[in-house]
């Protein structure tokens, strides 16, 4: 496992631990964590049924929940967003990294996605909320 230092790096890892919780909490198993190459990490790789699921975390500290969400549970941003960090080349080396797993893993043809989960951390409530941005195109 890695030792995080930086406040970044901890909000991170505090981030894949509640994304975790949730992808298992929806009846997901988590098959991998920070599957790493050189050119790329994939944060968690989860199944559910036959469909793999490879999924980037972003995680961010809010000082309030309450601006995040509102009744539709869309959001309502007053900073920027952690999503907008998904740049092409970025995209670019996550296909890379799974199209690397699939191989090393000889998995052939298996249905997969790429799905994205943004996590909103309030550290003086501890409390946290998900957003899932799912079947992102690579």
């Amino acid at each position: 496992m890695k030792n995080f230092t930086s406040k970044s790096q901890k909000i991170g890892e505090l981030g894949e631990e509640v994304a975790c919780e949730y992808l298992m909490k929806h009846g997901f198993a988590i098959l991998e964590r920070n599957y790493t190459k050189k050119w790329g990490e994939i944060d968690i790789i989860a199944q559910k049924g036959e469909k793999r699921y490879f999924i980037e975390v972003k995680s961010t500290s809010v000082s309030s929940l309450d601006y995040i969400m509102n009744n539709d549970n869309e959001g309502e941003y007053k900073t920027k967003r952690p999503e907008e960090n998904m740049h092409p080349w970025k995209l670019k080396r996550l296909r890379r990294i799974v199209e690397t797993y699939l191989i090393h893993k000889r998995l052939g043809y298996v249905e997969w996605q790429f799905d994205l989960l943004v996590v909103y951390l309030d550290m003086d409530k501890r409390q946290a909320r998900v957003k899932v941005v799912d079947n992102v195109i690579l």
